[in-house]
């Protein structure tokens, strides 16, 4: 949340009476961490904010970029989805369909999916048709399952890896991992600067800015208030964030299958003799080793209108993204697809040749831990309030960008006024952690240890932190 010291511009002194306990003893130590944490880590914290504000706002800047592709002003009925899917596959008759997205509303095109083996992981390419004129309107490549398109994709890569692939994962893992970490222990210093200027019968503010302060007290009204304010979003968007880290992220997901707490999905595996085609591979149509049959894709091209209709009476009526197999064995996938205010997604598995709805995942059904991360993630990405979530995100993006800045301030102002032209803000006086106790200390290590095993990347850069203090604190005191 910050860069620098979040306490009084002088020591405190302890002071007698009710609230005289051990928790004194722990600030100087939050300070040191809030301190070191801001200074290094918060560099990386201002590029996540900068570039998720933009992540924020992506979807509705797509919908202005792409607008050609998106919609049309063609009215009337439209034609059947099979007719639709014909057409963009004579536009790249060298690939092969995989999916479609039915247009949900008048005015929307529909998006044609294609396997295509030039584009990146998690990339498939999109053909859009009007579906009143079945006239294709271009074609894009679309990456995951939100299916975005170029511009979000190219934000969402910056966001996460800053374009820099696996190995630049490692600065929004350690933005994510540390975020939390600055947020709670600046509230924590906030609350007991105010508890201690409360005390002494001054005027003290919690939640709003005293203006009538200057200099240095008034950046920290600001640095504090505001950092208080938004501690809550950014404990959120740092734990959400951790689901998509490359460590954390893949000891997370552990967890949740040890906890029987992983997403639900349908089996879309046939019975019967489209199994016995599948060669031994059963509900696994879709892997490697079996060739896409165009025979069958075909057919099955031919059946997705009956098919999506057979969803809509399993009750799946918003926007659904249908899975067209090329393959024997397996039953045509129909899943709803995350959209403004809508806060579950049902999935059915239907075979192609019966009708019949073989399989089907409700949200309802799914396990709370499940529904929670879901439900986290919409939020994260922008998209469950729509427009509402994206301009409050952009919001908390630029909340905490002056957060930060106004912390560098406060560091730079911190620093000597005579001697090296190169001096900057002293940090906090060393040997907190001795001062809390040897209980306390080693309670304080182990929570450490545990949690830097779960989150590598804080405890490895944690570690970092200790030995740079250490070694300063030698040279130090080798000076001396």
């Amino acid at each position: 949340m910050s860069t620098t010291d979040l306490g009084t511009d002088r020591p405190v002194p302890p002071r007698s009476g009710p609230d005289r306990s051990a928790a004194p003893a722990l600030r100087p130590l939050m300070l040191r961490l809030h301190f070191y944490a801001g200074i290094l880590v918060a560099p990386f914290i201002l590029i996540a904010a900068v570039s998720g504000g933009l992540y924020a706002l992506a979807p509705t800047i797509e919908q202005l970029v792409y607008r050609d592709q998106l919609h049309t002003d063609a009215t009337g009925p439209a034609v059947p989805v099979a007719e639709q899917i014909r057409v963009a596959a004579g536009q790249r008759p060298d690939l092969t369909v995989t999916a479609v997205r039915p247009a949900a509303a008048p005015g929307e095109t529909t998006r044609v999916l294609f396997a295509d083996p030039s584009l990146g992981e998690s990339q498939r390419l999109a053909v859009f048709v009007d579906p009143v004129t079945a006239r294709p309107l271009g074609e894009l490549a679309v990456y995951g399952s939100s299916s975005a398109l170029p511009v979000r994709t190219w934000i969402s890569q910056l966001h996460r890896h800053l374009h820099l692939g696996e190995p630049g994962r490692l600065y929004s893992e350690l933005a994510a991992s540390w975020m939390w970490v600055i947020a709670l222990g600046g509230v924590y210093l906030w609350v007991r600067r105010y508890r201690t200027v409360r005390a002494r019968h001054a005027q003290a503010r919690l939640l709003t800015v005293d203006r009538t302060a200057t200099g240095r007290s008034r950046t920290l009204g600001w640095h504090g208030v505001v950092g208080v304010w938004i501690a809550v979003g950014l404990v959120f968007l740092s734990a959400t964030g951790l689901t998509w880290s490359r460590f954390a992220g893949d000891n997370i997901a552990e967890l949740r299958a040890a906890l029987h707490w992983k997403t639900p999905t349908v089996d879309a595996t046939l019975t019967g003799g489209g199994a016995a085609a599948a060669t031994g591979h059963e509900g696994h149509g879709g892997h490697a080793g079996h060739a896409a049959d165009p025979g069958l894709l075909d057919a099955n091209i031919a059946r997705i209108d009956p098919v999506l209709d057979t969803a809509a009476a399993a009750g799946l009526t918003g926007v659904v993204e249908a899975s067209i197999p090329a393959r024997p064995g397996t039953a045509f996938t129909v899943a709803e697809t995350r959209q403004p205010w809508v806060y579950g997604i049902d999935s059915v598995a239907v075979d192609g040749a019966t009708g019949e709805v073989v399989d089907v995942s409700r949200f309802a059904d799914w396990p709370l831990a499940a529904q929670l991360t879901w439900w986290s993630i919409t939020l994260h990405m922008g998209i469950m309030f729509g427009l509402v979530t994206q301009v409050a995100l952009a919001l908390l993006a630029v909340a905490l960008i002056t957060v930060v800045l106004r912390g560098y301030v406060m560091w730079w102002r911190r620093r000597p006024t005579r001697g090296s032209a190169w001096a900057v803000g002293r940090a906090p006086a060393r040997g907190a952690l001795r001062r809390i106790g040897a209980g306390p200390a080693v309670a304080i290590g182990v929570a450490a240890a545990v949690v830097g095993w779960f989150a590598p990347v804080l405890g490895l850069s944690l570690l970092a932190f200790l030995v740079v203090d250490t070694a300063v604190g030698w040279r130090m005191r080798g000076r001396a």
